[in-house]
């Protein structure tokens, strides 16, 4: 990752190691989630796993696709936790990308397995596909727009954090955390599981929660955020939050 005044050779290969280290762990993470998924069901007959894992997979290769081209540091800074990470962030980072995700995962492959409700209309697991399409669309977007969209709440003071206006950070402060919202609360119906819906209002609970924490945190310590929160009223949802 570039360091503020950095160049040169050190730079290009301390970056390449990070993109490596995030590409092997977003392949993990797929390989995991297509285990549990078809492990807990104890099937690979199963289209809402597969329509869930190429939603996945889809958004990683468009996302690496934009920003090996677009912001190669930002990979590498996605890759691990650095230093200046806010301490209440790690658990609730873990609860909303691993632990949210999973737990819905398992519970979705038990559902098939034993049939604990019954089927879901392919027209209700195609409507909510494209709500967490959307999601995922909207929270590539802020990525390729924010050079600064780390996995952890942080100021870049390393990367000379500044703030971001253009894109659609021009309608709200935090776009990401909306994608991540409308993909938490799609998954249960795309995996065909109404058990799964419970659980995915406790994950938008802690999105929320993220998302005031991290906005309070910018606005103290962020130069110029506090100017663009009086532009940019709404948090999450405009006209609402």
């Amino acid at each position: 990752m570039s360091r503020a005044g950095g160049h040169g050779p050190g730079h290009d290969a301390e970056t390449a190691i990070g993109i490596r280290r995030w590409a092997l762990m977003t392949v993990a993470f797929t390989a995991v989630m297509a285990g549990v998924l078809f492990g807990t069901a104890g099937t690979f007959d199963w289209g809402g796993a597969w329509w869930y894992l190429a939603l996945i997979a889809g958004n990683q290769i468009l996302l690496a696709a934009l920003l090996f081209r677009r912001n190669p540091a930002l990979l590498a800074e996605r890759s691990e936790v650095r230093a200046g990470a806010k301490s209440w962030d790690a658990p609730l980072a873990a609860a909303i990308a691993i632990v949210g995700p999973l737990t819905m995962a398992i519970i979705s492959g038990l559902d098939v397995r034993y049939n604990w409700i019954g089927y879901v209309p392919p027209e209700i697991v195609l409507r909510y596909l494209l709500v967490a399409v959307a999601g995922s669309l909207l929270a590539t977007w802020a990525m390729a727009v924010n050079a600064y969209f780390s996995g952890v709440v942080r100021i870049q003071d390393d990367r000379q954090h500044r703030v971001v206006t253009s894109g659609p950070y021009r309608a709200i402060r935090h776009p990401g955390y909306l994608g991540a919202v409308l993909v938490t609360i799609a998954t249960p119906y795309i995996l065909g599981s109404q058990w799964a819906v419970f659980v995915a209002p406790v994950v938008v609970v802690v999105i929320i929660l993220r998302t005031w924490l991290e906005d309070r945190t910018l606005l103290a310590e962020l130069g110029g955020y506090r100017e663009y929160a009086q532009r940019v009223k709404y948090r999450l949802v405009p006209g609402i939050w």
